[in-house]
């Protein structure tokens, strides 16, 4: 290769390098000191809402625009979320307050019109960002006792649509005056203060003036100087073709209590519907209990059969095997297409190995929702990483069950199932690139995608994989039978489709309160950071599935069933299709969708969860099956 072009190619490595480093890059979060006149910075994000799920950038509505629009930087998690974080013309200045300042006055022409009018009956919300604190609205809630509580809902609504002065046909009106309230600390010593709050009231107020419009112009229906504040939106702004909209807002300071560390208290608590933690725990004691009874009975009975059996091995007169224990020279007979429960079982592991890590991090304070962006963004870390553990399980088991080409396992690991996403996920992206919205991935973040699967999970699976088959063969704790025993008619409760759906109902039904929650925070745009208890729900999660599996497997066994291994993974597994029916009831009862390709959009994204759900479980349940098995034919003498 010549100097030109091995130049060029280190270039090109070099920026690709940079721009992935650059995905990962999380903004810090270290509290702020602000003097008295230090100015303040409000940035700007997406547009969102809950009814069409498409973000737009805020600029994409003809607003206020600085000098020149900056883009902030974003990790990877933040541009996979739509977050579009850009300079705006609102400016402050710390403790000084400023009352109907004038950012700009617009003409709208018809396009313009048209586009404020669908986001106002799409009922979407502006976002701005404050110190990395995101805007909130303050509104008032009564509860059963009537007592009145303030909820906090992100952003504020473009406008509104209603009737107006009797007029007997619905309008449009845009919120053109907003009144900003920041909160602060002040450090008693140092005279410094930090901001621990950031709400706003939006108004519609269409603002007059007198004479011709000129920069010095003062407004009739704003004016400190008068007296004349905006309190209310009794004359609302119309929007229409060639109406004229002066935008304005108000900034006032208000000394809290609330430290700086504690500044993120009011956000998480947004949720409309308040967590009922007596109900939470009261289930999961529930799940807890019966996996108690479950564990109990399963030990107790498979106590008294090995004793039965071994008993009956140092006796001379010889009995007929009965049970489990007949099946044991075809229990450990390699299943059909062996090679694709290796790859599942590998994915499964890679799977695990992410969402433990990531919880404990998450539990441990270190993906707080003031880095945006950090959770999404650690959890595609971990899953490339994680890929060395998936090679590594998968070519175990594939050597177990006597196969040779470890190579080929090793590539069907790595693109089976990111492959089943990757294909999903450019389908939705295509949609929404269609729809002209900033949740599209740009060229350059999916470039940076594919080059984590190809540049470093794929290797890591190798690798994996490598080591794996150079270990030891697993050894059977029993000699495997030349000619397969024939399995006798099994009882309808023992069906394989009957038994493997029954048995995903126990892992759903610890997660489903739970995933309550998690759906909400999701598509209705709330904070979700209970990850103490989301850490307790998912250790649960671990233990149904197990238990369900070894105990639905040891009853198949007993009914001299001996194809155990498909069947293992499927039975906790299942607990992914009633995720997945779930998440259509959620979708018809709780969200206001209408638009075809936002409903698309939440199926083909619950579609990927389910799948990674049930890689998940699955291989939770064949992992406890398999460690059951080998277990319980180790401990009886056979001859």
């Amino acid at each position: 290769m010549d100097a030109p072009r091995r130049s060029a190619l280190f270039s090109f490595s070099l920026l690709l390098l940079l721009h992935v480093a650059h995905c990962f890059y999380l903004p810090g979060v270290a509290p702020q000191d602000f003097d008295k006149g230090d100015p303040l910075t409000v940035k700007v994000n997406k547009l969102t809402s809950i009814k069409t799920q498409l973000p737009y950038s805020y600029y994409s509505l003809p607003y206020c625009t600085p000098d020149s629009i900056v883009d902030s930087a974003e990790n990877l998690g933040e541009v996979l979320r739509g977050d579009r974080i850009e300079n705006s013309p609102y400016t402050f200045k710390m403790r000084e307050p400023q009352m109907c300042n004038v950012v700009c006055r617009k003409t709208l022409d018809n396009k313009q019109a048209k586009e404020f009018k669908e986001k106002i009956d799409d009922e979407y919300r502006v976002n701005m960002i404050l110190d990395n604190l995101p805007l909130v609205m303050p509104t008032m809630r009564r509860g059963v006792d009537q007592d009145a509580t303030t909820i906090y809902q992100l952003g504020y609504y473009v406008g509104l649509k209603g009737k107006y002065s009797g007029s007997t046909e619905e309008k449009y009106f845009i919120h053109n005056h907003l009144s900003f309230n920041v909160k602060y600390h002040r450090d008693l010593q140092t005279e410094t203060s930090r901001i621990v709050g950031f709400e706003v009231k939006p108004f519609s107020v269409k603002h007059e003036y007198e004479g011709e419009w000129s920069d010095n112009t003062r407004l009739t229906s704003c004016d400190p100087h008068a007296n004349r504040l905006v309190t209310s939106s009794s004359n609302p702004q119309e929007v229409e073709e060639k109406q004229e909209i002066i935008f304005t807002y108000d900034v006032s300071f208000e000394q809290s209590d609330v430290k700086w560390a504690s500044r993120w208290d009011a956000y998480l608590l947004m949720s409309d519907d308040q967590i009922h933690w007596f109900s939470i725990v009261n289930s999961l004691m529930i799940v807890l209990f019966l996996s108690g009874m479950v564990a109990m009975i399963m030990l107790r009975t498979l106590y008294r059969d090995i004793s039965k059996y071994n008993e009956l091995e140092t006796q001379e007169e010889a009995q007929e095997e009965t049970g489990w224990k007949l099946v044991h020279g075809d229990v450990f007979r390699p299943p059909v297409n062996s090679d694709l429960l290796c790859v599942y079982a590998g994915t499964g592991v890679q799977c695990f190995g992410m969402m433990l890590v990531t919880m404990m991090f998450a539990v441990l304070g270190f993906l707080s929702p003031s880095n945006r962006g950090g959770l999404m963004t650690a959890m595609l870390f971990l899953w490339v990483f994680m890929g060395i553990f998936a090679g590594y399980a998968s070519a175990r088991l594939y050597k177990m069950f006597k196969g040779t080409e470890w190579k080929r396992i090793a590539l069907r690991t790595s693109f089976m199932f990111p492959g089943t996403i990757a294909v999903v996920f450019f389908i939705l992206n295509a949609l929404i690139w269609g729809e002209k919205s900033s949740g599209a991935v740009p060229f350059g973040t999916m470039f940076a995608l594919i080059f984590l699967w190809f540049g470093i999970s794929v290797p890591l699976v190798f690798v994996g994989s490598y080591v794996g088959f150079r270990k030891q063969a697993i050894e059977d704790p029993v000699k495997t039978n030349k000619i397969p025993r024939q399995i006798p008619e099994q009882a309808w409760y023992m069906n394989p489709i009957f038994s493997i759906l029954i048995g995903g109902i126990l892992p759903f039904g610890a997660v489903f309160i739970e995933l309550f929650f998690i759906l909400t925070s999701i598509w209705l745009h709330q904070f979700y950071y209970i990850f103490g208890f989301l850490f307790i729900v998912f250790m649960i999660l671990i233990v149904t599935c197990a238990e369900i599996t070894i105990v639905l497997c040891y009853f198949q066994l007993c009914s001299e069933d001996y194809l155990w291994w498909w069947r293992s993974y499927l039975t906790s597994g299942s607990s992914a299709l009633y995720l997945f029916l779930y998440a259509a009831f959620y979708f018809f009862t709780k969200l206001e969708i209408t638009k075809p390709v936002s409903g698309m959009l939440y199926f083909g994204y619950m579609l990927i969860a389910s799948y990674a759900f049930f890689v998940l479980t699955g291989t939770i349940g064949f992992y406890a099956c398999f460690w059951f098995t080998r277990l319980i034919y180790s401990s009886v003498k056979i001859d």
